[in-house]
């Protein structure tokens, strides 16, 4: 059984029975919390138990990630959680989001700024779990690592054996660590406790390289403690529990034979899911009942980190990606990350949200507040977009000459986006595209004849051939092929999941070489400099359109654009990447917080790898229904 499949069986599994804490049942009544008031704290690792300042405590922590939410609403979403009854956040860092290229990092624009996410963490005062990679898994474009390592067709991700991999492991933490010492609860901050990388056990063996990443920490003055997150069958099987650190159970909850992992270490609940992930193709979205499970943690005192209690939403091209370690089964993760998670995407409490919340206030002694409001929403009318810009009319230049496709990452230096390849044929015949990375549209001589994917979901097959009609006289006839890439696989062996086209293509058997090859990285630069078209009428528009509409607000407010009436593709609202749309659902709408709008003039861009004629595009109010 695949660790996704477990883990989501393991959602709806009732709580194995569980050994009492050493201190013996609820002890939330004995006390009242302290709190991250800025005094130096000495939080530990006691006898099966956490302590802090040599008091047993209870750690209830929701997890939240900062790159998923719009930085105007990340106080909102702490007090959210806040006011279910947690007292600790845990967030993950995503590498890949501060570290674009080799040694350039940003820390403050868009939702980068984890320094001043932490610090309201503690302004609200709520501790923090703090799970900081390099590999975080997620569900995040390639678990979070740099995309650009994969320009090096040899590089090993995720081991202390290959230096490149560890080169830039330390350029990372160098750049970060320094941030987040003076945040510990040692120095006065609200940061409890570091996970040391994640997941490993689904992955590799090697406990000394989770032993190295320990020491790399240490040595910039982060002394811990750490934590590891695993699922129990896993680690069982690798024996890669670094010893004296509080193992986290990811997705179960049989602390008796964890414990005899731990020794006497704290064994708790690393990520509880009250929701689950949705990949494009699913029927529905997809959610859990974490109600029995939680109801049993409580009553025992047990620690656990509830994943997620806020998903957000992977913006721009950071949705990853999951397949089977042969790199078959390939499931795109939605734009999305509601996750069924009890404060659902646009901060609004959930049934879910005050199901836990009851459970939780019935036994914390503490009063616990009020939810905040939920942020506003905004209304537009249904507008038409019409064909704007043609990407065959702004191929970037200068195109290369290929002896045969490579991936984007080695031929370009691309993570995501797209890429066309152009060749001249003298024949017809049946044409193959192996390993297509990971969805595209083929043509003749300007001619739409079909799609091409590596996605098994209803309505939709892989499908690697395309039957290329012979050329209408002897010059011989133009084919392209555009290709679409999703995010990279993030889980499991498949990290190598290089874009593109990465194997070869044939007609009728025969390897074809000597290509024209396009960069689309379909980055904001590119589509700010999209001239608009002239001169074309609706019988000699392609697919591969860009279309434009534009809106205007009577007042600010968050909203879903809802495209159900598109194919696939991907929209801007005002020059800023929303995500990805694709026909199959089961997402149709795209949630857009309203410090992307104004209420002024509001530009919506759309491209579409299918659609040519002007298409609707409506609001909505919530996600689904």
């Amino acid at each position: 059984m695949q660790r996704r499949d477990f883990l989501r069986f393991a959602v709806l599994t009732p709580l194995a029975a569980a050994v009492p804490l050493a201190y013996g049942e609820v002890t939330a009544k004995a006390t009242v919390e302290p709190l991250p008031d800025g005094k130096t704290r000495r939080f530990e690792l006691g006898r099966r138990q956490f302590l802090l300042d040599g008091a047993p405590f209870q750690i209830r922590s929701g997890e939240m990630h900062p790159a998923r939410i719009p930085a105007e609403y990340w106080e909102h979403r702490i007090r959210m959680a806040k006011a279910m009854g947690l007292n600790t956040i845990a967030i993950y860092l995503m590498w890949n989001y501060f570290e674009s290229e080799p040694g350039v990092f940003d820390f403050t624009t868009e939702r980068r700024d984890f320094v001043r996410f932490i610090k309201l963490c503690q302004q609200e005062g709520m501790w923090v779990y703090l799970r900081p990679g390099p590999y975080v898994c997620a569900e995040w474009d390639l678990g979070g690592l740099p995309a650009y390592l994969l320009r090096d067709p040899t590089i090993r991700v995720r081991t202390k054996d290959d230096a490149r991999y560890m080169q830039a492991v330390q350029r990372y933490l160098d750049a970060i660590a320094p941030k987040l010492a003076p945040l510990m609860a040692s120095r006065g901050g609200p940061i409890l406790m570091v996970q040391i990388e994640n997941e490993y056990a689904s992955f590799g063996h090697d406990l000394d390289y989770l032993l190295r990443l320990r020491t790399m920490w240490q040595q910039h003055g982060i002394e811990g403690p750490f934590s590891i997150a695993d699922g129990l069958g896993e680690i069982q099987k690798t024996k890669t529990y670094v010893p004296g650190v509080a193992l986290g159970l990811d997705g179960d909850t049989d602390f008796a034979a964890a414990q005899t992992i731990a020794g006497e270490a704290p064994v708790w609940v690393g990520e509880g899911y009250p929701g689950w992930l949705t990949h494009w193709g699913d029927l529905t979205f997809q959610s859990g009942n974490y109600v029995p499970t939680l109801r049993k943690l409580m009553a025992e005192g047990r620690s656990f980190n509830m994943y997620v209690v806020h998903g957000g939403t992977n913006f721009g091209f950071t949705a990853g990606a999951n397949a089977r370690n042969d790199y078959a089964e390939f499931e795109p993760v939605i734009t999305s990350y509601d996750y069924g998670a009890p404060i659902n995407e646009r901060g609004e409490a959930t049934p879910d949200y005050r199901a836990f919340r009851s459970l939780i206030a019935a036994r914390v002694a503490h009063p616990i507040p009020e939810p905040p409001p939920a942020p506003p929403t905004s209304h537009f009318a249904e507008v038409i977009a019409r064909p704007f810009a043609s990407i065959w009319d702004n191929l970037p230049l200068p195109s290369r000459l290929v002896k045969k496709p490579d991936p984007n990452e080695i031929l370009f230096a691309q993570n995501q986006g797209m890429v066309v390849y152009r060749k001249t044929l003298l024949s017809g015949g049946m044409l193959n595209i192996e390993g297509l990375r990971d969805y595209g549209i083929v043509f003749s001589d300007g001619k739409y004849l079909d799609y091409v994917s590596r996605v098994n979901k209803p309505g939709l097959h892989v499908k690697n051939y395309v039957d290329i009609p012979p050329p209408a006289n002897g010059a011989g006839t133009t084919m392209e092929i555009l290709v679409d890439s999703f995010g990279h696989v993030g889980y499991g062996q498949a990290m190598y999941d290089f874009k593109g086209i990465v194997g070869a293509v044939t007609l009728d058997g025969e390897e074809l070489h000597d290509w024209q090859a396009h960069s689309l990285p379909m980055d904001e630069a590119y589509v700010a400099g999209l001239p608009p078209m002239t001169g074309n009428s609706p019988s000699t528009l392609r697919p591969g359109m860009f279309f434009k509409a534009f809106i205007t607000l009577d007042k600010l407010g968050d909203c879903y654009i809802d495209m159900s009436a598109w194919d696939k593709g991907y929209l801007w609202v005002n020059g800023k990447l929303l995500g990805r749309y694709w026909r199959i659902g089961p997402q149709q709408r795209l949630y857009c917080p309203a410090s992307w709008l104004s209420r002024r003039h509001n530009e919506l861009l759309v491209f579409d790898m299918h659609r040519v004629m002007p298409t609707a595009i409506r609001c909505s109010d919530r996600l689904m229904g």
